[in-house]
């Protein structure tokens, strides 16, 4: 296997685990007003996503800085194309994040209702264009071979607006849903998890109709390799596997389902793309790959040789701290928490 192919796997991986975990991250958001009817238990939503979120972030971090690092032309044809999605994505993960460190610094109910509310909003967002930005590279995009020879996006922003790209952002934005309300059903008790197991029986349904309309297409219309048609068979039958055990109140293998199934999409997509990484919409036009984007041969064996020493190192904390913080949460926990806090000021 050649170094470009190698570190082609590594952005899939590193994507991989971004949608698994910054999927339900997102899910939760977007369902917080939803399955929290009050202060508690919003408080004990957000308190699942407390120890973890900002881990979550760092796979996209590390996404990105790979492609640089590794692929620099497709890296700079994606942000120069997609910069206004890309801009509202970032925006927004911004957004979120102040708001999960704000919203508790301030006693005001409608200071409170300001920031869960952003992060309804800033949620939604990267959960829709995500899939709108994949569904695009996966389709192909106007490039145009510049007077330097560079490759560069040839449309405007309008053109990512097709009706295959908005389909595939629903599906991401539903699966997203379902997938963190699978996660709350898991992590929560009472009334949430009771709200959340609901929630995942009708959102799985629509998100099930989604994806098979977005596979079909993408294989009618797209690629027709057989890894595409293997991984849209093994999404089918873990997405169906995760909303039977939802039935059954067995949220932990309906997560780990829902995990697989999320982790199929974008194994499935990658694997339409590969050898390339940004196609020409237009046949027979310039277009991007794994060889015609990438970094000299020492600077891909660098990265592999650092890879190697780093990611076990990362994969091993995170697990870690998802086995330290694995308990369920409840709204009473939070209530007795802040009445003890209470109590210790008052007297």
């Amino acid at each position: 296997m050649s170094l470009n192919s190698f570190w082609f796997i590594i952005i899939a991986v590193l994507w991989v685990g971004y949608f698994i975990l910054e999927g339900f991250d997102f899910g939760v958001g977007i369902l917080l007003k939803v399955v929290a009817k009050n202060q508690p238990e919003r408080r004990a939503v957000l308190t699942t996503l407390g120890p973890v979120w900002d881990g979550n972030e760092v796979w996209l971090l590390v996404a990105g800085g790979a492609t640089f690092a590794a692929f620099p032309e497709w890296y700079a044809t994606l942000f120069s194309g997609f910069y206004l999605p890309l801009f509202l994505i970032l925006v927004s993960l911004i957004v979120r994040g102040v708001a999960f460190e704000y919203r508790s610094k301030y006693g005001s109910m409608d200071w409170r209702a300001r920031w869960d509310n952003a992060i309804v909003v800033a949620s939604f967002i990267p959960a829709l264009l995500w899939g709108v930005a994949f569904a695009n590279i996966v389709r192909g995009v106007p490039l145009k071979q510049a007077a330097n020879g560079s490759i560069q996006y040839a449309g405007g922003f309008f053109n990512l607006l097709n009706p295959y790209a908005l389909v595939g952002g629903l599906t991401t934005l539903f699966l997203f849903v379902t997938h963190g309300a699978f996660f709350l059903a898991l992590k929560t008790d009472g009334e949430i998890r009771i709200r959340s197991n609901a929630l995942a029986k009708k959102t799985g349904l629509i998100t099930a109709v989604l994806a098979l309309i977005f596979l079909g297409w993408t294989m009618a219309s797209y690629t027709h390799k057989a890894a595409v048609v293997i991984g849209s068979v093994i999404i089918v039958v873990a997405w169906l596997a995760a909303l039977a055990f939802n039935l059954k109140a067995r949220e932990g293998w309906a997560f780990l389902f829902s995990a697989v199934a999320t982790a199929f999409v974008v194994i499935t997509l990658f694997s339409g793309l590969y050898p390339h990484v940004m196609p020409n919409i237009h046949a027979g036009g310039p277009g991007l790959d794994i060889f015609n984007a990438s970094s000299t041969h020492y600077t891909l064996k660098v990265m592999t040789v650092v890879a190697l020493v780093m990611t076990p190192i990362v994969l091993i904390y995170q697990g870690w701290t998802y086995w330290v913080f694995r308990k369920r949460i409840s709204p009473d926990q939070i209530h007795n928490a802040e009445s003890g806090v209470l109590d210790s000021i008052n007297s």
